[in-house]
Formats: C-alpha cells, structure tokens, sequence
C-alpha cells in the first residue's frame, strides 16, 4: 500500500485489503473514503468486506464510487464535505488513487 499525501488530513492509496485496516490504523487515520464501485475489477474486495474491516479497526468508513469518466463538480463537493466531516486524517482509495486524488483537486479548485 502506498500513500500520498495530498493535504493536511488527506491521503490517497491505490485499492487496500481488509488485511490493511490495522496498518492504516497504527498510520493515523480516522476515516477510509471508498471511491471504487464494487464489481469495477476482478478479484477487488467489496465495499461491505472492507467496511467490516474498517468498523472492526475503530475506522469510519464511506462509500463514493465514482465511475471513470463521469466525475462531476457535485461528486468533489460531497468528496470534500466527506473529508472535512470524517474524524482524523482521511485515507481516500480506488484503483490507482488517480479518481481520489481529482476528486480533491476538483474541490480544491472548484473546476
């Protein structure tokens, strides 16, 4: 798993495992954004199996799958409303962490 730092309180990861939960934990973060629809890849975990691991780790957990291609302005305002309301430093997550990482720029700059 590896992390960028995008801003003070938010981080983005390519896909995490439920394996993952205490790692990210013991990292500092109180809050997992899921930006992955479930089904998008083969083999990827659910959105339920790595909520359940969250919960279990004592992380909050959000589900905002965006599709690729179909990002709008209103998908970054709930992005940026998700990470300011979340308690602790923000890990948001998809594929690559390119989805989660535009999500936050549109909201940064409002484009």
């Amino acid at each position: 798993m590896e992390l960028k730092n995008l801003a003070d309180g938010l981080s983005v990861s390519e896909q995490i495992l439920p394996s993952d939960m205490n790692a990210i934990k013991d990292a500092g973060f109180g809050g997992i954004i899921c930006n992955r629809p479930d089904g998008e890849e083969a083999g990827q975990p659910t959105f339920d199996e790595i909520a359940t691991a969250a919960k279990a780790a004592g992380l909050e957990v959000i589900h905002q799958p965006i599709i690729p291609g179909q990002m709008s302005q209103s998908d970054a305002d709930d992005f940026a409303n998700s990470v300011s309301t979340m308690s602790g430093p923000v890990l948001a997550f998809c594929r690559t962490g390119a989805r989660s990482s535009m999500l936050w720029s549109m909201s940064q700059n409002g484009a």
